[in-house]
């Protein structure tokens, strides 16, 4: 039994090593402002929440892939900031035609990972994507949002800060169950941009290190047969975009 267990251990370790690679990758700049700690945050006086989409309930997404349709809840009620941005980035039309540039199923079901901008275009190699996220045309930089996962019996989320580094044995809110949606990042917290994945499995190693924001409620069939280069044809807000605020 011990035999087992390490070795199940060696291989979350190597799937969240993964899981790292195929985030943003790129480093954020220094920015004293993303310094967000357990406390209820008041966003008029965090510039780096308040300039940055909030969804105030629910939305639901409808991705075509491969000619079918994946359809996702977005949560902003537990997931505000992160639900917000993935909310604006569909509406903007960012996620129309790129690729999903990285599947892992083997040694075990484990995501289906894209948004990667860079992926719209057709020339440049697979092996080079997992490393772009959205620049926002506003400030023609490259826009990250902060870690945000809320304890199961908590009114509000908790900012910048993985369980691990806050002491927090709670789970949260919202857990990597199959099918659930969340952010791709590089080792750094506040370093998710664009990029997201679906879970292929229950996935509870990942709570608390990684931002959940919705769960695919339709669709989980076409997820589980997407190869990589696969592309999202097109994403919809079709419902619930009045609660996007910007």
């Amino acid at each position: 039994m011990k035999q087992v267990n390490i070795q199940q251990g060696f291989i979350f370790l190597l799937l969240i090593t993964t899981l790292w690679l195929g985030g943003c990758g790129v480093t954020p700049q220094s920015n004293a402002n993303t310094e967000v700690g357990v406390a209820p945050v008041n966003l008029s006086s965090q510039p780096n929440l308040s300039n940055l989409p909030r969804l105030d309930g629910k939305a639901t997404v409808v991705m075509q892939v491969n000619g079918s349709a994946i359809t996702i809840e977005v949560d902003g009620a537990k997931a505000p900031i992160t639900a917000g941005n993935f909310v604006e980035l569909v509406n903007q039309g960012v996620y129309d035609g790129i690729a999903f540039h990285r599947v892992v199923r083997e040694p075990q079901p484990f995501v289906v990972q894209g948004g990667d901008p860079q992926s719209k275009n057709a020339k440049v190699p697979m092996s080079q994507l997992g490393t772009g996220g959205y620049s926002d045309p506003a400030t023609g930089q490259e826009r990250y949002i902060p870690l945000e996962i809320q304890p199961e019996d908590a009114s509000e989320p908790v900012y910048s800060q993985t369980f691990d580094a806050q002491g927090i044995r709670e789970k949260p809110a919202l857990r990597h169950t199959r099918g659930a949606v969340a952010m791709a990042r590089s080792r750094l917290p506040d370093s998710a941009s664009s990029q997201f994945y679906f879970a292929l499995a229950d996935l509870p190693f990942l709570d608390g290190n990684y931002a959940v924001f919705g769960y695919v409620t339709d669709g989980m069939e076409v997820i589980d047969k997407i190869q990589l280069g696969d592309r999202i044809e097109s994403a919809k807000v079709t419902a619930g975009l009045e609660n996007l605020k910007k």
